[in-house]
């Protein structure tokens, strides 16, 4: 293992300053469990970033005001009736949690904490109900005196900003857009890029979820917060147009119609200009579009399948310019720390939209509550002592991982490095604190194994273990009273922990563990329930939404897909299909009311292309291929009545390319006849 960094090490020390001054103030203002704060300082602090920490900070004392008041109202009006407070309890552990699973924005952290947070105050004071209230403020001044001290250290203690995180994110981001770019329009596109776009949409994802702490974050950036959402949501409305272009491209070279040298010359041409990474002025900007215009074919009743895929290729060409600049302009905006530079950064403050999966979010809330109520029952029924805190923890290692396909594999692994701190949490309870007898004997016999841990806790290789350690010694010091500690106490103390654990991991295993092959079907599945809304809709509808939650999962299904699914390009779908036939649909949609004569084969084609998506994993079938075929004819016969009628024809295209990528080329002379007869 390598020494620590500087920047694990300056981390590790300020987490250590912030936890020994939250112990500090615990003690000279006598709280009763000093060592909540301590334990608080660590947890808040899981991120090196001082806007990540104080955005987390900020929610947690939410959600632990929230929980605590939760538990003062259940506790002593149930407490003469055991299992309905175990109901109640987990009712609410399981509700909080399954709200926190519809947010995946630090704003979850407001009802995770709520859940847990009842559970920690209220089940040790079930016994004695009466001094509840006291021992709820006292717990939420611990925690919240832990909260605050790990923000005010990380906030004036050398910050570390997030912004270089996320800016060099946002260059990357666009330099490998604009790799994606110039090998597209150059037709020279390996395996490994494909490869590539789709984990480019997980990092979109990723950053995006770290920019949601720039509001909160120590340096300048945090007033531009809404250009660097609007940037983000341009980049990720770029995706879609270059996948449409590289599939125009590949349908012409299919089908045997090579580009013609004029359109090679027009896309050299922009690769080159895409390459140099410039902001175009508006004359380069309109010398590209006058060159495009030059390859497009007019749209014509009898016209070529070629050239149907051309004129396609060239609107795509159009639009890729146009939101590629945008993102240059905005990229400069952002520098220079314009604050109106761009109406749409000024209008859309929007949050991310990302994918939500309630089916899943309700498994974990069953889970947790299950859990809880299986470790109540047994301590109703045994009157074991550390019931109590088998239970705090059940609702704790439930909430913690519940994001997850398999929470249960990483319970595992907490607890099994929660066994393998029993004999420092021993050593330290039963030997080392027994005699101390000045706080700063205190902070430097504790020094050694919270720095290392601590520094551990960002190196991910190793952040879980470190984690399970750190906090294997620390909640032991805060579940305990460390002045009264002895060897029976604490085992049962760590008996409880091991055991709510244990049942926690068993539970998720059992009721909620699911296989990445089954994710994967249930994101398709999300994705065309929403391609069917949109197809279905009878007004037209804002599309960067949707959007913004299909590039999210296409980057959930990088993630999931095995290894040798994602090399086999020829065997697996290709995950921006779905974000190529929502843009067309979308533009179908708007279009309708501009095709007068050909609305009502239209609607009918979209309507039938809605009832199909609902139905899950069905091929299209030739029925559908037909109407498709019957309506393009129809708005390829229909007067042309501005350019809703040439987008309408190239969103068409774009759908057969998108449902039927190996059918026969669209068979215009018999459709042409048939409709005129």
């Amino acid at each position: 293992m390598k020494l620590f960094t500087r920047d694990e090490t300056l981390f590790s020390f300020k987490c250590y300053i912030s936890a020994m001054l939250a112990l500090y103030i615990s003690y000279s203002i006598g709280l009763r469990n000093p060592f909540w704060a301590m334990m608080t300082a660590y947890v808040v602090t899981t991120q090196p970033w001082a806007g990540s920490i104080r955005s987390k900070a900020l929610y947690r004392l939410a959600g632990t005001i929230l929980g605590s008041a939760a538990a003062i109202a259940i506790i002593p009006n149930l407490n003469q009736s055991p299992l309905l407070t175990t109901l109640a309890m987990s009712l609410w552990v399981g509700g909080c949690l399954y709200i926190s699973l519809l947010d995946r924005t630090p704003r979850s952290y407001v009802f995770m904490l709520a859940g847990y947070t009842a559970a920690l105050i209220g089940f040790p004071a079930v016994d004695d109900p009466i001094g509840l209230f006291d021992k709820g403020i006292s717990r939420v001044e611990e925690i919240s005196l832990g909260i605050m001290c790990a923000a005010l250290v990380h906030t004036l203690l050398l910050p570390r900003s997030i912004a270089p995180v996320v800016m060099n994110g946002v260059d990357q981001t666009l330099a490998d857009a604009r790799t994606w770019i110039v090998s597209t329009l150059r037709c020279a596109a390996p395996e490994e890029d494909r490869q590539n776009r789709r984990k480019l949409a997980n990092d979109i994802t990723q950053l995006r979820l770290t920019a949601s702490h720039i509001p909160f974050d120590t340096s300048n950036i945090r007033w531009s917060s809404h250009l660097l959402r609007a940037l983000l949501n341009r980049i990720i409305s770029l995706t879609p147009v270059i996948s449409s272009v590289e599939d125009r491209i590949n349908a012409l070279q299919q089908a045997g119609q090579p580009l013609p040298p004029a359109a090679h010359g027009v896309m050299k041409h922009i690769s080159e200009w895409v390459e140099s990474g410039k902001q175009p002025d508006p004359e380069q900007l309109k010398s590209m579009h006058r060159a495009i215009d030059t390859i497009t074919p007019a749209i014509e009743p009898d016209m070529k399948w070629h050239a149907l895929l051309s004129a396609s290729l060239a609107t795509r060409l159009h639009e890729l310019v146009n939101t590629y600049a945008k993102c240059l302009q905005m990229r400069i905006d952002l520098d220079t720390g314009i604050q109106n530079a761009s109406d749409e950064a000024s209008a859309n403050r929007r949050k991310p939209d990302l994918h939500i999966d309630r089916g899943i979010a309700l498994q974990s809330a069953l889970a947790a509550a299950i859990a809880i109520g299986i470790c109540c029952v047994f301590w109703i029924i045994t009157a074991w002592p550390q019931g109590g805190t088998a239970a705090m923890m059940a609702a704790v290692f439930s909430s913690f991982f519940s994001t997850l396909d398999n929470p249960a594999a990483p319970m595992r692994v907490f607890l099994r490095y929660t066994i393998y701190s029993i004999p420092i949490s021993a050593f330290y309870l039963l030997v080392a604190l027994p005699s101390v007898h000045t706080f700063e004997m205190l902070a430097m016999v504790i020094f050694p194994v919270v720095f290392v841990l601590s520094a551990l806790a960002i190196r991910p290789a190793y952040a879980l273990k470190a984690m399970a350690l750190l906090f294997g010694v620390l909640g032991t010091f805060a579940l305990m009273d460390v002045n009264q500690a002895t060897l029976d106490i604490y085992l049962n103390s760590i008996t409880g922990q091991l055991a709510g654990t244990a049942v926690a991991a068993l539970v998720a295993s059992l009721f909620r563990t699911i296989s990445a092959e089954r994710a994967v079907i249930r994101i398709q599945n999300a994705n065309r329930l929403d391609l069917a809304t949109l197809a279905s809709t009878r007004r037209v509808l804002s599309t960067p939404h949707l959007t913004s939650r299909m590039l999210d999962r296409v980057g959930l299904l990088q993630t999931r897909l095995p290894v040798e699914n994602r090399t086999a390009q020829q065997e697996t779908p290709d995950p921006l299909l779905a974000l190529r036939v929502g843009n067309d649909i979308a533009v179908l949609q708007s279009a309708l009311q501009s095709l007068p004569r050909a609305g009502q084969s239209v609607r009918r084609l979209l309507d039938n292309l809605a009832a199909f998506l609902r139905k899950p994993r069905q091929a299209p079938d030739q029925e559908l291929l037909q109407q498709l075929d019957d309506a393009l004819t129809n708005v390829l016969l229909a007067p042309a009545i501005g350019p809703s009628h040439h987008r309408a024809v190239v969103a068409m295209v774009g759908l057969r390319r998108g449902l039927f990528p190996q059918t026969a080329p669209y068979p215009i002379t018999a459709n042409i006849e048939e409709a005129r007869t």
